[in-house]
């Protein structure tokens, strides 16, 4: 695509991420390059060429850059959860998450973890998984060497809106080492078998017991600590009252809603089962 810009900097250290008048950030690009350039933006930055280690795993946990691609993300982090009963058997949710945004393998290979988040779409789900893995997201808010930390699950606070100032840079996300051996689950609806992901529930088990994450079906990630079905059905019963269901052509309120109730009820019953 033909992006009408001026100037596309690589930045290769931390001093490069400042941006300049009319500058916005580039990650994967895939986005970017498939609407309109945003009013206002003249210049890009290419954080890819900060060379940032794509993903690692630690007695920590797994720390994954925001340039990491969705590609590097399945068969890094992904390949580890295929044994579905060792360490990471939690990161069993990656290949399901990235599946579920029905990209090319073209698109995969450039889309990164951090445009992902950073774009805010109901539908883009590695806030869904992210979020579910109780991750946090390391942002970079100056040059100097400024940081601070937001959950993921509340990273995203609205469709298109996300906990970013103007400037600031996705670093990276950590998951804590103690949810690597968890259960995990994954549910999807869409209009169509290759439709966008109208609802989405993940989910995983933990010490208060399962944790259910609601995306795509509402503008911002939902969480629930999901005791019994009862609790399933008061939590939606209430998201009903308040009107907080997203539609858009992929899919009504009543029945993005009904998806979800489903879901949930499903997506608690596997991390209940032995």
């Amino acid at each position: 695509m033909d992006l009408d810009i001026d100037t596309v900097r690589v930045a290769r250290t931390r001093a490069d991420c400042v941006l300049r008048p009319g500058e916005a950030f580039l990650g994967g690009g895939t986005y970017l390059y498939s609407e309109p350039v945003p009013e206002g933006v003249t210049g890009l930055v290419d954080l890819t060429g900060m060379g940032w280690e794509p993903w690692s795993v630690d007695g920590a946990g797994l720390r994954v850059a925001g340039t990491c691609t969705l590609e590097q993300l399945v068969s890094g982090p992904g390949s580890l959860g295929a044994d579905t009963g060792g360490p990471y058997r939690a990161l069993g949710l990656v290949a399901p998450c990235v599946s579920a945004l029905t990209l090319s393998s073209k698109v995969a290979r450039s889309a990164t973890v951090g445009g992902n988040l950073a774009l805010g779409l109901p539908a883009g789900s590695m806030a869904g998984l992210f979020a579910s893995l109780d991750a946090v997201a390391v942002i970079w808010t100056s040059a100097e060497g400024g940081s601070r930390e937001v959950p993921v699950a509340d990273l995203v606070t609205g469709a298109g809106v996300v906990d970013l100032a103007p400037g600031e840079v996705l670093r990276e996300v950590r998951v804590p080492s103690a949810v690597l051996a968890q259960r995990t689950v994954f549910r999807r609806a869409s209009l169509t078998s290759t439709g966008r992901t109208a609802a989405m529930v993940t989910g995983r088990t933990g010490d208060q017991g399962p944790t259910i994450i609601v995306t795509a079906s509402v503008a911002a990630p939902l969480s629930l600590h999901a005791r019994d079905h009862a609790a399933v059905d008061h939590w939606i019963d209430r998201l009903d009252s308040t009107d907080a269901w997203f539609e858009d052509v992929h899919g009504s309120r009543e029945w993005r809603a009904a998806m979800t109730r489903r879901l949930a009820h499903e997506a608690l019953d596997e991390l209940v089962s032995a």
